[in-house]
């Protein structure tokens, strides 16, 4: 991953390939933004209308490439749009002291620079670094839109080398001018950047791994490597002591496979802690839909309908990394969904690990089921708060599109802090209702419910169907991440194609809320 450092040093005196300034959308054309001084001053302040000549307007998501001023030992200067110019701000003494920058704002343009550089070995950044906020900001743009997937391209003999197809590696070394190297939050600011981020891409790798070689077997292995290296307690059960157990519907959905499922919980506890989290993640390696198999042009992308289990393994281990205070445990319902001769059919009847039935009336809504075992399972050690993530329905990509996820959940309060705390770190969330009539729908004359309900209003209906598996008296939220979990279009911001790493960022923030008491 792209190396971090902070830096005092001038930008003209610097010796990278390139200088990354930030160029905001200003009322009479672009405005260069803080922390390009020294750029512009060797523009002889000319550095906006040089800019506007080249057709940049400062609008998110542009970029201009020139090159650099005489005397600068870095030969060329990137500038990245911010969007809108933010209004002014008023310092502790009253006095304006120049207009503040949305943290997602430099998240994003930092993101769209760092791939654009790919190939270079060290680029400078002289985006606006007032507070740490900014700083991890701009380091979390970095090293989340430096990220590259190239396991599987190239030949043999270069397989593993970091190398694209077009044979330029990610960017190797960002420096943030502007940061303060001996100052303890910048350096916790960076810090913390590297150890989501990393945890994020780690997320992201999973997702792209293709599904004959990502096998809930493999999956597990992998936590359990993980959850070693970081002091992570670790649990895995495979499908005989699932059997064992009586967990009807992870076993139910992985019947059909020859990869069979697992259950993995994760423990991450702090000798200080007063609160426990429970995450739980929807683990369906591949998704074939089953016996209700899905049509073509569906399931090329069913690889990622692990997504809510990965970001359950990057959030816990994020947080055993950043040495939180609460303890955290990650759930991982682990299974692939394959039709064969000893499938779950429609029509058939699953006892769950609560002992509730229910009647299968399309295998393709299988995420619930194995989720219901894992939620269940969680419900038991009784945390303050249950949050599931799930790539669980179509309904919600009709609802919020590809880049939003739906928080629902048993408790308004809850619903909302979750809400803020996606917001808060940059991901797109809507909350969304849990509508009692809906509830109807679901009754079967041979279970005690069916796994599908009416068809308007199928997220929600999903939701419901979760809200049972969870113990009485657990605040519960529910992400259903199936549009922003995997980008099937270009890149955008510090967003790849492919798989995104959807609610890591908010499930850590909520670990770090939870750590500080500022959540229940």
């Amino acid at each position: 991953m792209t190396a971090l450092t902070l830096s005092t040093a001038a930008a003209p005196g610097l010796r990278a390939d390139a200088i990354v300034i930030g160029v905001a959308k200003g009322a009479q054309g672009p405005v260069v933004a803080p922390g390009a001084e020294a750029v512009d001053k060797a523009y002889d302040g000319k550095l906006a209308g040089v800019l506007e000549t080249l057709g940049a307007s400062g609008a998110e998501g542009e970029l201009t490439k020139l090159p650099a001023p005489a005397g600068f030992k870095a030969p060329l200067v990137v500038a990245v749009g911010l969007g809108a110019q933010p209004a002014d701000k008023d310092g502790e003494d009253g006095e304006d002291s120049g207009p503040g920058y949305d943290a997602e704002a430099l998240r994003k343009a930092a993101g769209v620079a760092a791939r654009a550089l790919a190939g270079s070995k060290k680029a400078a950044f002289a985006l606006p670094v007032d507070n740490p906020g900014a700083v991890g900001a701009i380091g979390e743009g970095i090293l989340l839109g430096a990220y590259s997937f190239d396991t599987y391209k190239g030949d043999a003999q270069n397989a593993g080398n970091g190398k694209a197809r077009n044979g330029k590696a990610p960017l190797a070394e960002a420096a943030l001018l502007g940061g303060k190297p001996r100052d303890a939050a910048h350096k916790g600011a960076v810090a913390r950047a590297v150890a989501v981020c990393e945890e994020l891409n780690r997320a992201r790798d999973l997702i792209n791994t293709p599904p004959n070689d990502l096998t809930p077997a493999s999956f597990a292995g992998i936590a359990q490597a993980a959850a070693k290296e970081h002091g992570i307690k670790v649990q895995v059960l495979d499908d005989k002591a699932l059997v064992k157990g009586g967990y009807g519907g992870i076993l139910g959905v992985g019947g059909g496979s020859a990869a069979t499922p697992r259950l993995v919980k994760l423990s991450y506890t702090h000798p200080k802690a007063v609160k426990h989290l429970a995450f739980v993640g929807k683990g369906i390696t591949y998704d074939s839909g089953g016996i209700s198999l899905k049509p073509a042009g569906h399931n090329e992308t069913m690889k990622c309908d692990m997504s809510g289990a990965a970001a359950v393994f990057a959030a816990v281990v994020a947080a055993a990394r950043l040495g939180l205070q609460v303890n955290v445990t990650g759930w991982l319902a682990l299974a692939e969904n394959m039709p064969s001769g000893s499938a779950v059919r429609p029509g058939d009847v699953l006892r769950m690990y609560s002992g509730k039935t229910v009647e299968v009336l399309n295998t393709d809504a299988e995420g619930r089921l194995v989720l219901g075992d894992a939620l269940w399972a969680a419900s038991q050690e009784n945390p303050d708060a249950i949050v599931d993530v799930a790539t669980l329905t179509g309904a919600m990509m009709l609802a919020l599109g590809s880049r939003t996820f739906g928080v629902m959940a048993n408790d308004d309060a809850f619903r909302s802090a979750v809400h803020e705390a996606a917001e808060e770190v940059g991901e797109p969330a809507w909350p969304m209702p849990l509508p009692e009539h809906l509830r109807k729908g679901m009754e079967s004359s041979v279970a005690d419910i069916a796994n599908m309900g009416e068809r308007m209003g199928g997220g929600l209906v999903a939701g419901l169907f979760l809200r049972e598996f969870v113990g009485e008296g657990i605040t519960w939220a529910h992400l259903d991440i199936a549009g922003p979990a995997f980008n099937e279009g270009g890149p955008f911001g510090y967003t790849p194609k492919g798989g995104t790493g959807s609610a890591v960022r908010t499930l850590v923030r909520l670990a770090e809320l939870t750590a500080a008491g500022d959540l229940g």
